[in-house]
């Protein structure tokens, strides 16, 4: 017997919030900006996940292996979402995040050169 997970306030909250912005941003202009928005705030916890673990020299290994887990779920939940019509401005929200957290760890590498 499967059971069918219990939807919640907090997930239909959620849901509502994502559907209203997506709506808001029909307009370009306010995607692309969201978009990059998202690719800074990648960039930023990319750069900063690479500086504290170069930092602290303990955890590099576990740091590194859980930015991978990481940035593979994010691929995952990509390929979850790509066919659907109404996800695109999640699919384009998760590739922002991804990309950002891909260039600060790039740049953070270039750094410890």
């Amino acid at each position: 017997m499967v059971f069918k997970p219990q939807k919640t306030k907090f997930q239909l909250n959620i849901v509502e919030n994502i559907q209203t912005l997506s709506i808001w941003a029909n307009n370009p202009w306010r995607r692309y900006s969201i978009s990059l928005i998202i690719l800074l705030i990648g960039y930023f916890f990319g750069s900063s996940l690479g500086m504290v673990s170069a930092v602290v020299e303990l955890m590099d290994p576990v740091a590194a292996f859980l930015s991978v887990v990481f940035i593979e779920f994010l691929i995952v939940l990509r390929r979850n979402f790509r066919f659907e019509r109404k996800r695109k401005f999640l699919v384009l929200l998760l590739d922002s995040l991804r990309l950002g957290l891909f260039y600060g760890f790039f740049t953070e590498s270039l750094k410890l050169l």
